[in-house]
């Protein structure tokens, strides 16, 4: 119990240090929590969670490797920057007509599933992690059998679900403080910060192929 307890806290910390670093995935909670309400980050989150599951059985089959090779980090940071590059084209065609006005009816609270899946394949560096630090945890887990493996995920799906919420929480709180102008602002600045993330990982993902 003492071991399986020490992959959960440690899990935790490492996840929780990872999710509070700038990322696509937090821009897309802000972006979405602005608007959406609280909801929107564990929405986020949970889509982000059934995806670092799948990959998690993955990588107990044994394709960390594979993962690993430098040919696909290239595919999927050229792939991933032009994920990233389309939704934040996206977001700059809905800023005319964006609005704080909430209406829950009209609300697609499952698109968010789909959409914490997007932006986390949408990052190269996160397959990166899983396939580098992620699997080497996930061998030290495997040690204590199935039950250090879900020590290991809850503690890493938490820490995630923790800040997540929390910055969905702030944001969504002080919706009735913005104005519709303040709120494109933030949009606006939103999928900027998108792009300058589809260019580096576009970039990245070329120069693995030049050198």
């Amino acid at each position: 119990m003492t071991e399986s307890l020490t992959i959960f806290i440690s899990s935790f910390i490492i996840a929780l240090s990872g999710a509070m670093m700038p990322g696509p995935l937090l821009t897309a909670t802000i972006s979405e929590s602005s608007q959406r309400g609280f909801l929107a980050g564990p929405l986020l989150i949970a889509g982000h969670g059934i995806l670092e599951l799948l990959l998690l059985v993955a990588l107990v089959f044994g394709i960390a490797p594979f993962l690993q090779r430098d040919d696909v980090f290239a595919v999927v940071a050229i792939v991933g920057g032009v994920i990233l590059f389309w939704m934040a084209a996206g977001m700059f065609r809905s800023i005319p007509s964006l609005s704080l006005k909430l209406n829950p009816g009209k609300v697609k609270r499952g698109s968010l599933l789909i959409n914490g899946i997007l932006f986390s394949i949408a990052n190269p560096y996160w397959i990166i992690w899983w396939a580098t630090i992620g699997f080497g945890y996930v061998l030290y887990s495997w040690r204590f059998g199935l039950a250090g493996i879900a020590f290991f995920f809850a503690g890493h799906i938490l820490a995630d679900l923790a800040w997540y919420s929390l910055v969905a929480a702030a944001v969504g709180k002080g919706r009735h403080l913005f104005t519709d102008r303040l709120y494109r602002g933030i949009i606006g600045t939103c999928a900027v910060v998108l792009v300058l993330f589809s260019f580096y990982f576009f970039y990245a993902g070329v120069q693995k192929i030049i050198s």
